[in-house]
């Protein structure tokens, strides 16, 4: 019986009506450093020919309508005196939105600074305006299955006022984000270009992780322990709202008229999901989502938002480091509330392990790139034209038990990824085609492509194909091991695209059929903050106990095979364990919960890796001078007067601080700080209730 597969979208989709096939245009690559170079020898300032500063690399659609008179571009120079390129120990982006309807790329961008060493990657370090300056910048990002490196020099659109009318910070000297966005700009051809977009491009581009999308309306019964593996490694998230009907209008400095609802969401908007709790109140548990407007305010008003009753039924310590009484756009809601008031959840991953429950083994990743061909290997699916089907390329996969698994004889965790390349130049001028795969279970292997007559009789393992008119369509499955065939197509016959197929599992063989020769990559990818440790330590003995106490985290902190330290051996007293569970446990229970526990584990490694660092002589111990270096690694900044009176605290008699101090140092300032944070209202100082 013909039938036609679900379709996502009730638009039509676009055919490209070529007679000739259009390869996808690939970004221009000029060499910074050679560049920079160049002009710090001829002693001039870069200006970019391919991408002027002209109202061609703004767009020529309906953000022109928008511009300002009399526009100008001019360097940050003679925007301030002082211009920065980075703000020194800021965790938040800080940034506005401009006349660009991006919040997708700013929502992405914020959710890129949980992770500090991404980030530095998207915006490379040692980059300023004064040593070594000379107008131009550089910024990498993940594009069609490669790293790609964007140079742009530093004109940047301004009013008559001289204000930023794009991306600026909430710091006049700050400019990182407004040249991010430029750079960002020039990849898909112009600002005109930003204006459209989802949150799961920009986090695929920034990581080139694999997403995993989940409608909210019809989400998975565990979903908390999704969101709750997503938190606690290497993952970026971001959501967004319903269109609904809007309640009120307004016109903010730096963001045009937009539609707020009456609980305080903003329409159509997307978000940064910054974290994620679950307290205790007098009725019980309760499973809360953290969320921030990357506009930096405008935030929810219903249960659980800054100003709701039901903060007063917490401990006051749990009260104390959750809530924020300031206006800064982030704030926190229950995860019902979450499911119904927003559409979907994206949460892009380095390592797709999130659905498989399997943390911490390794992962082998596999890039094919294609081609859909009118009158050759542009198909269409079988819901349009069976007879055309088999012309589709054709993948074969080959699901191998992993080695390290003890559940080799079963089902594999297997993540499938079809993303299509847009031809033009210019993002938004090429509309998504619809595009999907199927996949089919084979008996043996072979070189040529199945005929049209196996279609016919095999059903497809992914019974309820969905085709997206989007840039990417993902898919995760749990396959038995043995042979498969992936066919990626369009949803309608002879429409043209280039594509790559990425393919995630334990161990598995991908390459094409029938002869052809494709660009190939594989390689092994590791989770970096999760490792064996956990899945055959953590987890067996929180199986046993839910709750530890202080003992319990004693005996495990000094069992771990501590990674890259074999100077000498790690060793935390009661003493020590009793103040970290002091610090961590909110909710005044006496112990710490898994959840409690990762948080903990992720920040172990992270001071182990800056203690590691600033050790110099590999003693173990940190000296004054070097515990105020770790410090600021860490970002945080502490005056040398209250670094004197922690070392005193914390150090020996001649003020060295082991590793077992600087946690315990470390997680008191940082938690400190931030219950500071929660409690002032003007940044200065704080007023306590007796309680509090």
């Amino acid at each position: 019986m013909s039938f036609l597969p679900c379709l996502k979208k009730k638009k039509l989709p676009v055919p490209l009506g070529r007679n000739i096939f259009q390869k996808h245009t690939l970004p221009i690559q000029q060499n910074y450093q050679a560049l920079l170079e160049t002009c710090l020898k001829n002693k001039c300032l870069f200006t970019d020919d391919n991408f002027p500063a002209h109202i061609s690399s703004i767009g020529m659609g309906a953000l022109l309508k928008k511009l300002p008179r009399n526009l100008q571009w001019k360097r940050p120079h003679a925007l301030h005196r002082s211009p920065v390129f980075c703000a020194a120990n800021r965790k938040q982006l800080d940034l506005c939105q401009g006349l660009v309807e991006n919040c997708w790329f700013l929502a992405a961008l914020e959710a890129l600074t949980f992770h500090q060493d991404i980030l530095a990657a998207v915006v490379p370090q040692n980059q300023s305006f004064e040593r070594k300056y000379a107008g131009i910048f550089h910024f990498r990002f993940w594009h069609f299955g490669e790293w790609v490196d964007v140079v742009v020099d530093d004109r940047l659109p301004v009013n008559e006022a001289g204000e930023l009318v794009f991306v600026s910070s909430v710091y006049k000297n700050v400019f990182w984000g407004a040249l991010l966005e430029k750079a960002y700009a020039k990849l898909y051809g112009s600002y005109e270009d930003l204006q459209i977009g989802q949150v799961s491009e920009a986090l695929v581009d920034f990581t080139g992780g694999v997403n995993i999308r989940i409608k909210l309306a019809a989400a998975p019964p565990d979903l908390w322990d999704i969101l709750t593996r997503a938190t606690y490694s290497r993952s970026l998230m971001g959501c967004q709202t319903h269109l609904g009907v809007y309640f009120l209008s307004v016109s903010l400095p730096c963001i045009q008229t937009t539609k707020i609802l009456k609980n305080g969401l903003v329409a159509g908007h997307a978000y940064t999901v910054t974290g994620i709790r679950k307290v205790t109140c007098q009725s019980g548990p309760e499973n809360l989502v953290r969320l921030r407007n990357p506009w930096g305010k405008i935030e929810w008003k219903g249960d659980w938002s800054d100003s709701s009753y039901k903060w007063e039924m917490l401990s006051p310590k749990e009260k104390i480091l959750l809530r924020k009484k300031k206006e800064d756009g982030e704030f926190w809601m229950s995860l019902r509330d979450f499911k119904i008031h927003f559409v979907d959840l994206t949460i892009c991953k380095l390592t797709p392990d999130l659905m498989s429950k399997e943390d911490g083994k390794k992962w082998m990743y596999s890039l094919k790139s294609g081609r859909w061909v009118k009158g050759s290997t542009a198909g269409g699916s079988l819901g349009f034209c069976k007879g055309t089907f088999w012309m589709n390329p054709q993948y074969w996969l080959s699901i191998l038990p992993a080695e390290d698994s003890k559940k080799s004889l079963g089902s594999c965790s297997v993540v499938i990824s079809l993303m299509q390349k847009h031809s033009s130049k210019h993002r938004n001028l090429a509309p998504h085609l619809f595009i999907g795969f199927s996949l089919y279970k084979v008996q043996r292997e072979s070189n040529r492509k199945l005929p049209p007559v196996f279609f016919a009789r095999h059903q497809r393992v992914n019974k309820h194909q969905v085709f997206l008119d989007e840039r990417e369509v993902t898919h995760d499955f749990h396959l038995e091991p043995g042979d498969y065939v992936i066919v990626p197509s369009t949803l309608e016959p002879h429409q043209e695209s280039e594509f790559i197929l990425r393919v995630f599992s334990r161990k598995h063989v991908l390459r094409e059929m029938g002869g052809n020769t494709s660009f190939s990559l594989s390689k092994e990818i590791v989770d970096r903050y999760e490792g064996k440790i956990w899945k055959d330590f953590f987890t067996k003995h929180f199986e046993q106990n839910p709750e530890i106490n202080a003992v319990q985290l004693q005996r495990i902190l000094n069992n771990i095979s501590w990674r890259n330290f074999q100077s000498f051996r790690l060793s935390f007293s009661l003493d020590a364990c009793q103040g970290i569970l002091a610090l961590l446990d909110l909710n005044a229970s006496g112990t710490l919960s898994i959840q409690e526990f990762r948080v903990l584990w992720k920040r172990l490694l992270f001071y182990l890796e800056v203690f590691q660092k600033r050790d110099a002589s590999r003693s173990g111990k940190l000296d004054l001078v070097e515990l105020q270096a770790a410090v600021q690694e860490t970002g945080i900044s502490l005056s040398n007067e209250v670094c004197n009176l922690m070392a005193i605290r914390y150090g020996d008699p001649d003020l060295q601080i082991s590793f077992e101090s600087f946690v315990c140092f470390m997680l008191r300032v940082e938690i400190m700080g931030e219950a500071f944070r929660n409690l002032t209202q003007d940044g200065k100082g704080i007023y306590l209730r007796e309680s509090e």
